[in-house]
């Protein structure tokens, strides 16, 4: 199988390795990549919002499957224009990837499918906005109804710091504030079969203790020795399950890779989001886990063949992955700082620990900074406590001026808390 993988990231790093171990593989591209996915695809120019292009380059490839990597493309119907010529394409229309692209219409898609979630309001105005905070209270939720690069959702107790939010936003969803840890599902679909993966926690605030801005992620590990063994059937019969058959209802049948974030809420378990693609940076340490040659299982989802698949089978270690990020994020990051150390890694540390490249590029023989998320340091283990080790172990090898890194990933976990 030829494979042709979009994007550049610390997930598309995460998919090209995995499929790199397939021996389904026999052939692995991305586009456009980065410096550490160089070592295991070959790299390709596009623009990955272009539809035509990336049609053009995978025909031009050969390839029997198109992985979609990031929400921006699938929102802007890339996936659809690879299948309009006669290639499987692994990610969801544009129609159905709108499940991500707009906080209203996922909303709506779950009222319709009995989906439990927070209340909430669609607001365009700033009356809409005042009356909504009041309804609900602080702490204020408010989210961007498009995509904003997992930088859309402010939560504050300051008033006046959620009303600029919304102000900056063309259209906002604010909706009630859900206590309890967050957990993030993954499910690879065909539109009709939905088989759940391994669930994940992310670190979404950039310091120690969940102090400090939103960002993209700043670490995740799993499993969650925590959680209720039967939370991924729960999830799955009352919120995977119901999505893909309401989407497919409506004609807009949703095919890929639909991620849950979900907050296990004293009143029960609640959807806080949808996205239509992995997650980062889940995806790291949920592949890392996944023993199941991962190439097959994705052209099932394309081919809509998953019923016929075997149950997937799990490592029994555990994964956690630690984010450096370049200096300054999630403001905006300085880049072109010259990284060392990976030889260190690659040689000290593996196979259980490993450096997945975000925004990184090469410069001769240097790998410099080119982006906010740097690297995903990931490390498997006997238990999080080893992953833990393992991960921070090699972080500590890891040279990039001002890089800065939480401590704290997956701490309380490994210590049973």
């Amino acid at each position: 199988m030829k494979v042709l993988v979009i994007g550049g990231g610390a997930r598309e790093h995460a998919l090209c390795r995995s499929l790199s171990l397939d021996p389904d593989v026999s052939a692995l591209y991305c586009a456009p990549g980065n410096a550490g996915i160089a070592e295991v695809a070959e790299l390709r120019p596009v623009d990955a919002l272009d539809g035509a292009a990336v049609a053009a380059l995978a025909g031009e490839l050969g390839a029997d499957l198109v992985v979609v990597g990031p929400e921006a493309p699938l929102v802007a119907g890339v996936g659809d224009a690879v299948r309009a010529a006669g290639i499987p394409v692994f990610g969801p229309s544009g129609a159905a990837a709108q499940l991500e692209g707009s906080k209203a219409f996922a909303k709506d898609v779950m009222a319709a499918a009995g989906v439990p979630t927070a209340r909430s309001y669609v607001c365009t105005t700033a009356e809409e906005v005042d009356a909504a905070l009041d309804a609900f209270g602080a702490p204020y939720v408010v989210k961007d109804d498009g995509l904003a690069a997992g930088k859309g959702v402010v939560v504050t107790e300051d008033r006046e710091a959620a009303r600029a939010h919304a102000a900056g936003c063309d259209r906002v969803v604010i909706e009630e504030y859900l206590d309890g840890p967050e957990v993030s599902l993954f499910a690879i679909t065909d539109g009709v079969t939905v088989l759940p993966l391994q669930p994940a926690q992310d670190f979404k605030r950039a310091l120690d203790g969940d102090e400090g801005p939103n960002t993209g992620g700043m670490g995740a590990y799993s499993p969650l020795p925590w959680a209720d063994p039967k939370l991924v059937d729960e999830v799955l019969e009352t919120v995977l399950q119901p999505t893909v058959d309401e989407l497919r209802h409506r004609g807009t049948p949703f095919s890929g890779l639909l991620y849950a974030g979900l907050a296990l809420t004293s009143r029960g378990t609640r959807v806080i989001e949808f996205n239509a693609r992995f997650g980062d940076p889940e995806t790291q340490v949920v592949l890392a886990r996944l023993r199941t040659p991962l190439a097959g299982v994705l052209l099932g989802a394309a081919n809509g063949t998953l019923n016929a698949l075997p149950p997937l089978s799990w490592r029994d270690e555990a994964a956690v992955t630690v984010v450096i990020a370049s200096h300054n994020y999630p403001g905006t990051p300085r880049t072109g700082d010259p990284i060392e150390g990976l030889a260190e890694v690659a040689a000290e540390d593996g196979p259980e620990a490993y450096v997945l490249h975000a925004g990184t590029r090469q410069e001769g023989d240097a790998v410099v900074s080119a982006g906010g998320r740097v690297l995903s340091v990931t490390a498997t283990g006997s238990d999080l406590a080893q992953a833990r080790e393992r991960a921070y172990k090699a972080v500590a090898r890891i040279r990039l001026d001002g890089a800065q890194h939480r401590t704290d990933i997956a701490a309380k976990a490994a210590e049973g808390r």
